[in-house]
């Protein structure tokens, strides 16, 4: 029977544990040296050598004047890893004073029976704090674009991984459904409807994204060129153009602006058009969530809308308690540290987004209890992010009643999607590429591969396959690269069976349970046989599969999944090497088939349950 080691601070992986025996011996043996060394403890790139290498011995040697191999021999005299190591001698020191550290077997595997549990390993805190995550970001009467893509797919796996760590979490669709240019595209729609051009009941959002631009455009002035023409005597008729074109859009801004002020004093007929415009909007959006696979509905959803009651209130607030002063007309908030301040209201009287985000933290720290709040919103916006967190500090906003101090505000900067020309991802015409259209396209391709490596199966059954084939693609593509970096979408890599992708990933777990089906049809249903971890593929596996929960955590304080990706791809990598070389239902004997069924189980549910965080599910067959 395995020995079970009972896991130091809630750790299952040796390496923090081997860290902190060797800190401690370090501290016995050389008590002067200070308490900043370094134990230097690293998976060994040899595993003929060991397991772990310790490489202190030569930082250490500048401390205290003392050959590293001399350090090295003292430090084994000094270690407490007995129930952890084969036994230590001068034949595991290398080279200047390196340490070879090899796992004993069996505690190898008492540490991954330790693990052997339905959480695998992940702590349940017993105050789990709460998480109030912005994702998704869509802006009424426009088309979800490729630039969505990320904060869709990176907000869901950010809120998935702080669920998987225990904590509440709060998902907030935060909707552009107010202010002017609502107001304009609203106003376009009731004058069509008036005139007979259209009809509410038949809008969809292409149509109302063409009358977006236009509302756009026939509330822009061009006095630029009207000054050029005079400037430059380019004739009457010229004049007369430019002007008729200024008054034009002088008098629809003043269209928009009166239909905005119907809007904000609910008048019933404007804001029937606007729930219309805000219903085929959000429609498309949580369908486009719904394929993703995105954990979003209509509940998460906050729209500007919902704070413009409070906007009035949030700067006279200010004003009133001295955070706010009157700068030139306009209101604003000094902030120390930044060199321009925090505008909340202009000098016309116009709120702008730092209110709204003012009042957003506000609400979601005062009253939806955030302990921390994650805006998963591209890199273009930091500064803004940077200033109005401050600002709402300074406000007292982010700090919750009775709290000792302000609730973690944090902005998950991301780079963008580019094209294969490495120039922002664009259709050849130059648009931006419309969502729905980018997953129609990876739903085909996901088809036509499944397809040709499945001839036999049906249809029917190919569909599911290849849907979750096609998400898993552009899920693992996009969570897979550093998220503050750009990186390149491209259907051909992102949809290989091979390599660090999605399909790579969810065909380790298919091998897996191919493995089991075979064992039932033999009469084998083990998934708890005593571990035997010898051959070092077995061993590399189980190292693997010990680092989960501390990789799972890692990418819940840093709010980069990545960690993640490249784990799962590195136990994937580890499982294949195993597959190969270990034979699991032709091993020697029945104990070791059993172990090794069960090494397989383990990597399955690894695997499943990290590839659930970051929002891909996994498949039996493909």
């Amino acid at each position: 029977m395995a020995r079970v080691v009972a896991p130091e601070s809630d750790q299952f992986d040796p390496l923090p544990i081997l860290s902190a025996r060797f800190r401690a011996a370090i501290a016995a043996a050389y008590p002067d040296a200070g308490e900043d060394i370094d134990p230097a403890i690293s998976a060994s790139r040899r595993a003929e050598l060991g397991d772990f290498q310790c490489n202190a011995a030569m930082a250490l040697s500048k401390r205290v004047g003392v050959a590293p191999r001399e350090i090295a021999s003292n430090l084994i005299k000094h270690v407490r890893a007995d129930d952890l190591l084969l036994p230590l001698d001068a034949s595991a020191i290398a080279g200047p004073g390196f340490i070879n550290l090899r796992l004993r077997p069996d505690a190898l595997a008492g540490l991954l029976t330790s693990l052997d549990t339905p959480a695998l390993g992940v702590a349940v805190p017993d105050n789990p704090s709460t998480i109030v995550v912005d994702l998704v970001g869509v802006n009424l009467a426009k088309q979800m674009h490729v630039g969505h893509l990320r904060s869709m797919i990176i907000g869901d796996a950010v809120a998935r991984t702080f669920e998987r760590l225990g904590a509440t979490v709060i998902r907030q669709n935060h909707v552009g459904d107010w202010g002017l240019p609502i107001a304009m595209v609203t106003h376009r729609v009731m004058r069509g409807a008036v005139r007979g051009d259209l009809k509410l009941d038949d809008l969809t959002l292409d149509d109302l994204d063409a009358l977006y631009r236009e509302a756009q455009a026939e509330c822009s002035a061009d006095h630029r060129g009207l000054a050029a023409v005079r400037r430059f005597g380019l004739g009457p008729k010229a004049e007369a153009e430019l002007q008729a074109q200024v008054s034009g859009a002088e008098q629809a801004l003043a269209d928009a602006k009166r239909t905005l002020t119907r809007l904000q004093g609910q008048d019933p007929e404007v804001v029937r058009v606007w729930q219309r415009i805000a219903d085929i909007t959000m429609g498309e959006c949580l369908e486009v969530c719904r394929k993703l696979g995105v954990a979003v509905d209509r509940s998460a959803s906050a729209g500007e809308s919902s704070y413009a009651g409070e906007l009035a209130g949030v700067v006279e607030d200010l004003l009133e308690r001295g955070v706010a002063t009157v700068d030139d007309g306009a209101v604003v908030v000094r902030v120390e540290g930044f060199g321009q301040p925090c505008l909340i209201r202009k000098g016309d009287g116009g709120f702008l987004y730092a209110t709204t985000d003012l009042a957003a933290i506000r609400r979601r720290v005062q009253k939806l209890g955030a302990d921390r709040v994650v805006y998963c919103v591209d890199a273009r916006q930091s500064l803004h992010f940077e200033l109005a967190f401050a600002a709402t500090r300074v406000a007292g906003y982010a700090t919750k009643p009775g709290a000792d101090g302000p609730s973690r505000l944090q902005h998950a900067a991301f780079g963008m999607v580019l094209g294969e020309d490495h120039r922002p991802f664009k259709t050849r015409s130059g648009e931006n590429v419309k969502l729905s259209a980018l997953i129609d396209e990876a739903l085909r391709r996901a088809a036509a591969i499944v397809a040709a490596k499945n001839p036999q199966m049906s249809e029917v059954e190919r569909e599911p396959i290849a849907r979750s084939v096609a998400i898993a693609a552009i899920k693992y593509a996009d969570l897979s690269s550093d998220r503050v970096k750009d990186y390149v979408f491209s259907f051909d890599r992102m949809l290989a069976f091979e390599g660090n992708t999605g399909p790579y990933l969810l065909y380790a777990v298919v091998r897996i349970r191919s493995i089991f089906r075979k064992a039932a049809d033999r009469g084998v249903d083990r998934t708890d046989g005593a571990l035997t971890l010898e051959h070092p593929a077995e061993r590399q596996l189980a190292l693997t599969l010990l680092r989960y929960p501390g990789v799972l955590q890692s990418a819940g304080d840093s709010l980069e999944p990545h960690r993640l990706c490249a784990f799962l791809f590195e136990l994937a990598t580890a499982f294949s090497a195993f597959f190969d070389a270990c034979p699991v239902l032709g091993a020697a004997s029945g104990d070791l088939r059993d172990s090794r069924l069960r090494l397989c189980h383990m990597t399955d549910r690894v695997l499943t349950d990290g590839l659930t965080v970051l929002g891909i599910s996994a498949l039996d067959r493909m």
